[in-house]
């Protein structure tokens, strides 16, 4: 295929594996990163976008996961406007156009680490792509890890990383275009390169790595350094002939360094090795100091930018990092290590979530799990043996940078450096696979040449590898379109984790399925004692379905095991206040107050509780509290007006009416609040366009229309009080009070008939 054919085909592909994903739903994490994200609201000033985290937290608050990827929060932004609010499509469409993108362009990344020295300008006129990267960039289009950063609208982080982690690369390598030397290179496309290296970074922090893969690609390809020659002859060299280096090129002077190594002794070989490196340090040791100076000082900004320090996770989040031992800690993230492998060598069983019990932690040196980290090891020992000892410089040069690709954009996600906030999460795979799918290629192509005779069956299982592939990604993106299809999907997966029970427990509640809800919440508490989350949950519905005893024994076991879990205590106080035990709830809410200071919903329920006590000072204050932190709290304002009218302070009750409105102008329940008040002053033509609002934007309210019949039986507009009263009948026969005032009516206009016309 011709070089745009191979990358329309390869975008294609990655097309038909995710466009059933385009018409999705808002599913797990979106919830928290776009749902109930403020930065993506228009009214909120741009400028927070570039003081929050991904989930709209504040960097500074302790509460921060301290992901900062503000350039993904603005293209979530970007659809909110485009959209006109929060609608899925247009979110998931562009997450598939990303990937089609990325997969077209990692053509272009495969074909130059594929090509090698060549591709520095000579191959720039090549009519055809390298079947090889071709057939790769298949394979990375196609593998069914890549679901959750596709058909999940919060992996646009990885897809938006992806893209520029490839621009940075693919603008170093065009600093080496039309020079035969490596000490000649473009300094600008070099500066362009390590410009777009931040802009990655702002979308994800794995952004960085492309600098460990820059640098591996001048030391590989541009200065064709044999890394394995190299230390060889510097350890183990002989005493070397007069041979004259050339002075051509760097590849020719790794070639001359060879004919040295194997007639040098130790003593003359760190000479000559001197004498290779003064000509290739003017070019190569300049660049890769640029580079660490720039990882550096990224690095240095990034950790200021994170204010208090790291994120604090805790055992559920990633509990090998909490292990007993140096050693069981070492053993379980090495375990971790080989799943992830797992994952990339047989995408089946994949998981929206893998913490909490999904994957056991191995506690002793007896557990027979251990066999995997090793063989894990045996087999990447065995790869790198190959891309550094191999005699052929291509097959070299394609698992080295196998090697290079799958390994170092796992670095930020591996423990190494930092504890992660998870066990296993296929989205940190997306560029690693990269790095898989050049090796699968390289040993797809090694095996048709080695076994020529089988080379149709081969052909055949390639092909029926990447149909399968294919379709696995077709069934997956399919089950991420709902949240019911993708918590079902993760039972079968991981049966022992407490999460996945807990969120199909929480689906099936929000779809008011309460009987089977409280049977998953139930079976999460049992995997996991301390699961507070979902005793917390379960203490709601059981709360709803008057069984507050219970829902008081779980939420105070909730609050015990987490002291700081607001929610909780809030929802504890609620119970309590139902218990009409006055004085527990009161401090419950205060404790949730504590833990949460901006808590509005706590003031209003603390609120109601004052209401409950006749303290309305305390109640309005309360209540007052709860719109000064969250200004279009409805039930707030409406209670207010509320008490001030039962209380009969009508004119405040007018004012504070007439206040909520300005900033809820279309809240009917408020109008409606306001209307009684004003009828009670006798403004019956204000109340009735309040009442008349209201049915505008609620037409079958049966108390609305009950209400303003009343207003208009005081009125003395009989006619409109009779239509409203049979309205109101209509709509709710049994509605308190107006069957009464409707007889009353009747009465009185038989007792008053109206002369005929």
């Amino acid at each position: 295929l011709r070089p745009l054919q191979s990358r329309l085909l390869v975008a294609l592909v990655g097309l038909i594996c995710f466009i059933n994903s385009y018409d999705g739903d808002f599913v797990f994490d979106d919830s928290e990163a776009i749902i109930n994200n403020k930065d993506l609201n228009p009214a909120t000033p741009l400028s927070s976008i570039w003081k929050n985290d991904f989930w709209g937290s504040h960097l500074s608050s302790n509460s921060s996961h301290k992901s900062y990827r503000p350039l993904t929060v603005l293209t979530f932004r970007l659809n909110y406007l485009l959209a006109g609010g929060l609608h899925p499509a247009g979110f998931h469409v562009l997450n598939i156009g990303l990937h089609c993108i990325i997969s077209a362009l990692m053509v272009d990344v495969l074909e130059i680490l594929l090509a090698g020295p060549a591709c520095d300008g000579r191959a720039k006129g090549l009519a055809r792509a390298p079947r090889a990267s071709l057939l790769a960039a298949l394979f990375f289009a196609a593998h069914p890890v890549h679901t959750e950063s596709v058909a999940g609208i919060v992996g646009r982080a990885d897809l938006l990383c992806a893209l520029f982690f490839q621009l940075s690369f693919l603008t170093y390598c065009r600093a080496f275009q039309g020079g035969d030397r490596s000490d000649r290179f473009s300094v600008s496309w070099i500066a362009v390169s390590l410009l777009l290296c931040p802009v990655a970074m702002l979308c994800k922090e794995q952004g960085i790595t492309v600098l460990g893969v820059s640098a591996a690609f001048d030391i590989l390809i541009v200065c064709n350094l044999n890394v394995y020659e190299l230390t060889r002859n510097l350890l183990f060299g002989r005493k070397s002939p007069d041979v004259s280096v050339p002075r051509s090129s760097i590849p020719d002077l790794c070639r001359a360094f060879a004919v040295l190594s194997r007639e040098s002794t130790v003593a003359y070989a760190a000479s000559d090795c001197v004498c290779v490196f003064k000509q290739v340090r003017k070019g190569l040791l300049a660049r890769l100091a640029l580079l660490l100076v720039s990882g550096s000082l990224l690095l240095y900004v990034r950790w200021r930018i994170m204010g208090t320090g790291p994120p604090a996770f805790t055992d559920v989040d990633n509990p090998a990092s909490f292990a007993e031992t140096i050693f069981l800690r070492i053993v379980n993230y090495n375990y971790y290590y080989s799943l992830n492998a797992w994952l990339l060598l047989c995408p089946w069983w994949l998981c929206f979530d893998w913490s909490m019990g999904c994957v056991p932690l191995i506690k002793s040196a007896g557990d027979w799990r251990v066999v995997w980290p090793l063989l894990l090891w045996a087999c990447f020992i065995g790869l790198i043996r190959q891309a550094l000892c191999s005699p052929d410089s291509t097959k070299r040069r394609t698992l080295a940078f196998g090697v290079v690709l799958l390994v170092v954009p796992f670095l930020p996600a591996s423990n190494l450096f930092f504890r992660v906030g998870f066990v296993i999460a296929e989205r940190v795979l997306y560029l690693s696979t990269a790095g898989y799918c050049l090796i699968l290629a390289y040993a797809v192509a090694h095996c048709c040449c080695r076994w020529r005779r089988h080379k149709k069956l081969l052909r055949a299982a390639t092909l029926a590898l990447l149909a399968m592939n294919v379709a696995r990604c077709a069934l997956r993106s399919q089950q991420w379109r709902s949240e019911q299809s993708l918590f079902a999907s993760a039972l079968s997966v991981c049966p022992l984790n407490a999460k996945v029970h807990y969120n199909v427990g929480k689906n099936l509640a929000d779809r008011g399925s309460q009987d089977a809800a409280i049977q998953y919440y139930r079976e999460a508490v049992r995997l996991h004692p301390k699961y507070v989350h979902a005793m917390n949950n379960l203490g709601n519905i059981l709360k709803e379905r008057n069984e507050l005893q219970k829902a008081e024994e779980l939420l105070s076991t909730a609050v015990h095991i987490q002291p700081d879990f607001a929610a909780a205590w809030m929802n504890l106080g609620i119970v309590q206040n139902s218990l009409k035990k006055f004085d527990e709830a009161e401090q419950s809410y205060w404790n949730a107050i504590k833990f949460r200071k901006k808590y509005p919903d706590c003031y209003y329920n603390l609120g109601r509780l004052y209401a409950d006590l006749n303290r309305h000072v305390d109640a309005l204050n309360a209540w007052r509290n709860a719109t000064m932190l969250k200004p279009d709290h409805s039930l707030a304002w409406n209670n207010m007006v509320i008490l001030l009218d039962n209380t009969g302070n009508l004119a405040q009750a007018e004012l504070m009416g007439k206040e909520a409105l300005k900033i809820l102008p279309k809240d009917h329940t408020i109008m409606f609040s306001l209307a009684n008040v004003l009828g009670k002053q006798e403004k019956y033509k204000e109340s009735e366009g309040f009442f008349l609002n209201a049915l505008k934007i609620n037409p079958n309210a049966a108390s609305c229309h009950g209400n303003l019949a009343v207003l208009y039986h005081r009125w003395g507009k009989l006619d409109l009080a009779k239509k409203h009263y049979e309205l109101s009948l209509k709509l709710d026969p049994n509605a308190p009070g107006t069957k009464e005032n409707y007889n009353m009516l009747k009465r009185k206009l038989e007792q008053h008939p109206r002369p005929a016309a």
